[in-house]
Parts: C-alpha cells; sequence; structure tokens
C-alpha cells in the first residue's frame, strides 16, 4: 500500500470536533490500513507525536430520498490521541 493512500481525510462532526481540545482527532483511513501505518503516516505528514490510535470499522446505515431506499457506505474510522502539548490544524 502507498502511503498517501493511508489517511482519506478528517470526519468534521460535532462530537469529533469536541476531541480536539483534548488532542484528540478523527480520520477517515483505508480499509486495510494497520495501526502502525495509521501512526507513521500521521507523524510523518503533520509532524506530530501520535500517543494512542484506536480503529472502528462503521456500519451501513439504511437510508431514503422519497421512494428510494438504500444504504450509506461503510468506512474505517482512526480516532487518533496526540501527545502532550501537540495539535493538528484541520
Amino acid at each position: 500500500m502507498r502511503n498517501p493512500d493511508i489517511i482519506l481525510g478528517p470526519v468534521i462532526t460535532e462530537k469529533s470536533m469536541n476531541g480536539n481540545q483534548n488532542g484528540v482527532y478523527v480520520f477517515k483511513v483505508a480499509k486495510d490500513a494497520t495501526k502502525t501505518q495509521i501512526k507513521s503516516e500521521i507523524e510523518r505528514h503533520f509532524g506530530v507525536k501520535v500517543e494512542k490510535i484506536n480503529t472502528l470499522n462503521t456500519k451501513s446505515k439504511a437510508r431514503r430520498i422519497g421512494k428510494y431506499a438504500g444504504k450509506t457506505k461503510t468506512y474505517k474510522k482512526a480516532i487518533v490521541t496526540l501527545a502532550q502539548g501537540s495539535s493538528i490544524e484541520i
């Protein structure tokens, strides 16, 4: 796997933005990325020290628009805790 394909983007929700003050950031990552790959990519790309990473695979949810029914896409989410004094500008 190439490194630019590991981090797909930040997850910008109200809940994820509340954690930014405590050094906790949430990113959408590739499904086959491991914790060590995610850690090294974030440290290299943003120049910060990563303390801990938790990952989870999201489930799809049923959605409808009018008479059309479908499901949302699934993705892997990484919750990154940075070392004290580090921060990322999103």
